[in-house]
């Protein structure tokens, strides 16, 4: 008995938008971002942070989810932290922002998840990634700590 590949057949628009490979616009995606999402990260921003996200992925240098974010925040792991402001529910993840103030670790939000995740090369969204300093990519890094630094932080 062989395995045979069924053809995906898009259903609805979203699905077709996807398979076409156009992407939502940085305004479309702000719409839909959390009310706690504060500083959240410019256009401009948010690409210097994906690209320094994808160059930390491929060297292995990046904590990925809640759980093992917080792990290392605890730790006293140094690095940038950069939240997803689509995500709910806002529990999951509203503490982080105080700890980053705690242990002077610079946090910005951007717009999507799932775009967090792709770059970060996974197929799933991701709601927190930190971000370790490296050789290979420290011009980017220090650019980004740069700017994510500042940013103004919430009252």
């Amino acid at each position: 008995m062989t395995k045979t590949k069924k053809e995906k057949v898009p259903v609805d628009g979203e699905e077709a938008a996807a398979a076409d490979g156009t992407e939502k616009s940085y305004h479309e995606l702000i719409a839909n971002v959390n009310p706690i999402a504060q500083p959240l990260a410019s256009k401009k921003l948010s690409k210097k942070l994906y690209k320094c996200v994808k160059k930390a992925a491929k060297v292995k240098n990046i904590r990925r989810g809640v759980k093992e974010v917080q792990k290392f925040i605890n730790k006293g792991e140094k690095g940038i932290v950069v939240l997803a402001g689509d995500t709910l529910p806002i529990d999951v993840y509203c503490h982080l922002p105080v700890m980053c103030e705690d242990r002077n670790l610079p946090y910005a939000y951007i717009p999507s998840k799932g775009d967090l995740g792709s770059s970060a090369g996974s197929k799933r969204p991701t709601c927190v990634i930190l971000i370790k300093p490296h050789q290979d990519y420290q011009d980017a890094y220090d650019e980004c700590v740069e700017e994510v630094s500042s940013l103004p932080k919430p009252l």
